[in-house]
């Protein structure tokens, strides 16, 4: 009998699957279909008791889903399978598909928050007959889930509008309870084998194990989630949770607070980097730790509110010795309470009320600072020390990196500081090092006799009052001394008085502090003796500045979170005179493009010394080729450190190439002259004129180059305004060129003259266009505005439907392959139309005039006048709608097609309408 119940239970699971298949496959696209708002496949379904056994599942293999708008184009999830449980005793006897499991496993789940606060998971369709008909039985297909099992995932989560990431691989969750119930306790069991966390891309957690077993309490009413066990272990460091989440409309309530209470130093170091870890092996530390952290607040993007941010760390007895260093770290004692309010820095409050230690009997560093605010800041701080560095580097056990030297500092400082104000802190102080050395083990000699003493002093708390010295200053580097000594004071009116002479490598004293293996060279040798005052440039008054000497660069790498990939200097040799920083040899290059430079930079001290400084002067530039393709923002390049809305932009537009970003504190002028130029597959040649950069813009003026053998004279001028879009405004005249080599070989003048394919000749033009750029810096035809004149020299159609059509339609053959000479054609351009004014030309004994309108995509509404012989002043009227490609001829007709505009927001750089051919007769 037992036999026959388990074979009876075993044809059963194989029987089953084989009887429903349909009913499953078809409810699971159903419920797709009118619950998301998004786009799902997935290759291949199965329905099995054997892939989760012993639940029913239908899995669904190779599954992605985009997300929802604005995200309807990026990955939401993308799983090798996902798999939903369905309840039997509902599936054989009622023949309903309950889904009460979710199975995730080996997928890529990549949630998304833009910087306006929308979220790309919004892909849930409530069902309005369930809010209207809550009394009533649910009928068909449901969702009441008992248990989520994710294996082996990847989660990503990226809101730029918190600025946080948090990157979490090999993700492993269980999750347990009745979800089907408005309120539910959901049991936990969590694994991540790596996860990382930023925010405001700075890494604070990197490659670190977490654990989370975790009882929370669901409202799915309110969708809020309560936290009532909550324990978490990041490496060895314990955390517990408490508190509540609650999802909103526009946002989130939050209410959590984290704590790791009475546990050691040792634990609290298991977060740090990953490369620090075997440091711990090999080292002995103890004392005392507790951490506190809290989240309270909403976070609504539209209404500006942001939650409450608090941290507070503990640290006492601490102690560090490593190796049995003869002077271990000791007494280390650390208490840190950070306040930001609604996210806000401007509100940041900060109160480091102790930070202390002592190594060996002699050596100390005190600290305490209290502070208020961001860019005007309330502080008020100490810092007291005398330590023997190599004493330090022993005790710490630093491995990459050898220190000696005697370390001295005594700063008080107390009062605010803001920039805007001219306010600086009462301080008086100083630090200073003497018989310093500096090695890394990236290479092999270090740095001698660092002698830096600097003095600060401000007895009133302004700008004015505020004096800082160093003198002297001095290290060795390989045999070469440098030595620098200055005293600023008055920094409301900066007077400067410094003296700088030494030469150094570079290339090999950027390895002391860098790897091993990165391609950096240079040398650089100063001579210099700058003194002044800020307001010498800035009022005109340069007699009374006394900059002079030299600095000569060679083979210097140079970089700009602007462009992709780096500058190469390959010599710079500088003169200072007064208010001049004269490029006296230039040489340097970008990717493909190649500078040599002479000339002038006005006020480079001032540009320094000025958070907001602007650079201005006056250059003669010859190229032998500039590659404008190469300084598109988004394009590959070397240059990791990018400006973040060009890393965003490359996150969201990873097919495109970006435009120009021109540098915003630059007012440069430079006669230009380029043997060629690259431009979007476009070769200018012989490039000549004035070009000019000022507040963010560059400006052609008096601006020649060949292309198709013709001279090509250009006024323009060009500002971006994000990295994937430009404007510009342009004024071109070119005479006597092929106007078949131009159809051929410019893009614009092929999409505009649409009529040259058949042409051949020779035309001139000057016309006026401006409009703006799209993310690959192509003109948005929509956008473009402008007018003006195109002249036929001398130019012979053949093959031209249009004419060919007139010529059938006419009878007159001599129609089909009309000469035109001496003939202007004045148009103007907008909302993706171009509006041609009549122009009249003969044919034979005829005098055809035509005016009307084409568009870009190539509609067409034109009238036509055909004057007969003689004279043409008797003639009848022709209409061509249709298209270039299939134009319509009617003879004796005066009703066109009207062709509705299309509408461009210039704002957004959006087109919100194509244009079109009106239905109705205008």
């Amino acid at each position: 009998m037992a036999g026959i119940v388990i074979a009876s239970i075993l044809l059963l699971l194989f029987l089953i699957p084989l009887l429903f298949p349909g009913t499953v496959a078809s409810e699971v696209k159903k419920i797709a279909n009118e619950r998301l708002d998004t786009k799902m496949d997935f290759s291949k379904s199965r329905l099995s008791f054997f892939t989760h056994f012993p639940s029913l599942t239908v899995s669904l293999d190779h599954l992605s889903m985009t997300g929802s708008a604005p995200f309807r184009n990026d990955t939401l999830i993308k799983a090798e399978q996902v798999a939903f449980g369905i309840n039997l005793k509902r599936l054989i006897f009622d023949n309903e598909v309950k889904i009460n499991k979710l199975y995730v496993s080996k997928a890529l789940i990549n949630i998304m928050v833009n910087q306006k606060g929308q979220a790309n998971y919004n892909i849930y369709i409530s069902d309005p007959k369930n809010i209207k008909n809550e009394d009533k039985p649910e009928e068909g297909t449901a969702i009441r889930l008992e248990r989520i099992d994710l294996e082996d995932c990847h989660v990503k989560y990226n809101d730029r509008s918190a600025k946080i990431l948090v990157d979490a691989k090999g993700f492993n969750y269980i999750g347990k309870g009745n979800l089907s119930e408005d309120i539910f306790d959901l049991n936990t069991n969590a694994k991540i084998d790596n996860i990382d966390f930023y925010y405001n891309r700075t890494a604070y957690l990197r490659k670190k194990e977490l654990r989370a077993d975790l009882i929370t309490r669901i409202n799915t009413n309110a969708l809020s989630f309560i936290l009532q066990k909550n324990e978490l272990k990041i490496n060895k460091l314990p955390l517990k949770f408490t508190g509540f989440f609650t999802i909103l409309r526009d946002g989130y309530k939050i209410n959590i607070k984290a704590a790791s209470e009475n546990t050691t130093v040792k634990d609290l170091f298991s977060v740090m980097p990953p490369e620090y870890l075997t440091w711990m092996d090999e080292t002995e530390i103890s004392g005392k730790s507790d951490l506190l952290f809290t989240f309270r607040g909403n976070y609504n993007v539209s209404k500006n509110q942001k939650p409450d941010l608090a941290f507070n760390l503990k640290i006492d007895e601490g102690a560090i010795n490593y190796q049995n260093a003869p002077a271990p770290l000791k007494d280390f004692q650390m208490n840190l309470n950070a306040v930001l309010p609604s996210l806000d820095v401007e509100k940041l409050l900060i109160n480091l009320r102790t930070l202390k230690f002592k190594v060996g009997e002699k050596d100390y560093f005190n600290a305490y600072l209290h502070s208020k605010g961001f860019n005007e800041m309330t502080v008020d701080a100490s810092v007291k020390g005398a330590l023997d560095l190599a004493t330090v580097d022993a005790a710490l056990g630093l491995t990459s990196i050898e220190l000696k030297g005697i370390l001295k500092t005594n700063i008080q400082a107390k009062g605010v500081f803001s920039t805007s104000k001219k306010l600086f802190p009462k301080t008086i102080g100083g630090i200073s090092l003497h018989q310093g050395w500096l090695k890394t083990d990236s290479y092999p000699n270090p740095i001698t006799d660092i002698t830096f003493v600097a003095n600060v002093l401000n007895k009133a708390g302004t700008f004015k009052d505020l004096i800082i010295a160093v003198a002297p200053a001095s290290f060795v580097f390989e045999g070469n001394p440098m030595y620098v000594n200055a005293t600023l004071s008055d920094f409301g009116d900066l007077a400067y008085n410094a003296k700088i002479k030494g030469e150094l490598n570079v290339g090999r004293i950027y390895q002391v502090f860098s790897q091993k293996g990165l391609d950096v060279t240079g040398y650089a040798k100063a001579d210099l003796s700058l003194k002044g005052k800020q307001s010498y440039a800035t009022n005109g008054e340069y007699d009374k500045l006394d900059n002079r000497g030299t600095l000569l660069l060679r083979n210097i790498k140079a970089t700009s979170e602007l462009f992709p990939k780096s500058f190469f200097i390959k010599e710079g040799n500088f003169r200072f005179q007064n208010e001049k920083m004269w490029f006296e040899k230039f040489y340097a290059s970008y990717g493909k493009s190649d500078f040599d430079i002479n000339g002038y930079l006005l006020n480079t001290i001032n540009y320094f010394l000025e958070s907001q400084g602007t650079l201005n002067g006056n250059f003669n530039m010859k190229s032998k080729l500039i590659n404008v393709d190469e300084f598109m923002a988004l394009e590959k390049g070397e240059n990791k450190d990018r400006n973040i809305e060009v890393q965003y932009a490359k996150e969201d537009h990873p097919k495109m190439s970006g435009v120009v970003i021109i540098p915003k504190n630059l007012n440069v002028a430079l006669t230009a002259n380029a043997d060629k130029v690259e431009y979007n597959g476009l070769v200018f040649h012989k490039l000549s004129g004035k070009v000019g950069i000022a507040k963010g813009g560059l400006f052609l003026e008096n601006t020649t180059f060949n292309i198709i053998d013709c001279i090509l004279g250009i006024a323009a001028s060009y500002k971006d305004e994000t990295p994937t879009s430009a404007h510009f405004n342009a004024h071109f005249t070119a005479k006597d060129f092929s106007v078949q080599r131009a159809y051929k070989e410019i893009p614009m003048f092929h999409d505009m003259v649409t009529a040259a394919e058949k042409a051949q000749g020779i035309i001139s033009v000057d016309y006026n266009v401006k409009g703006d750029l799209n993310g690959n810096m192509g003109p948005i035809y929509e956008s473009l505005e402008g007018g003006g004149t195109i002249t036929l020299r001398d130019v012979q159609v053949k093959g031209l439907k249009l004419f060919d059509g007139i010529s059938s339609q006419t009878g007159q053959k001599v129609l089909n392959n009309p000469d035109m000479k001496g003939i202007v054609i004045n148009s103007t351009i907008d909302n993706n139309l171009i509006h041609i004014e009549p122009f009249t030309f003969s044919v034979a004994s005829f005098r055809p005039t035509i005016k009307g309108t084409t568009s870009f995509d190539g509609l067409l509404d034109l009238r036509m006048r055909l004057g007969l012989p003689p004279g043409g002043l008797v003639g009848f009227p022709i209409v061509i709608t249709g298209t270039h490609e299939e134009p319509k001829i009617k003879i004796f007709s005066k009703t066109g097609q009207k062709i509705y505009d299309a509408i461009y927001d210039e704002k957004n750089n959006k087109v919100v309408r194509e244009e079109k051919v009106s239905k109705r007769k205008s």
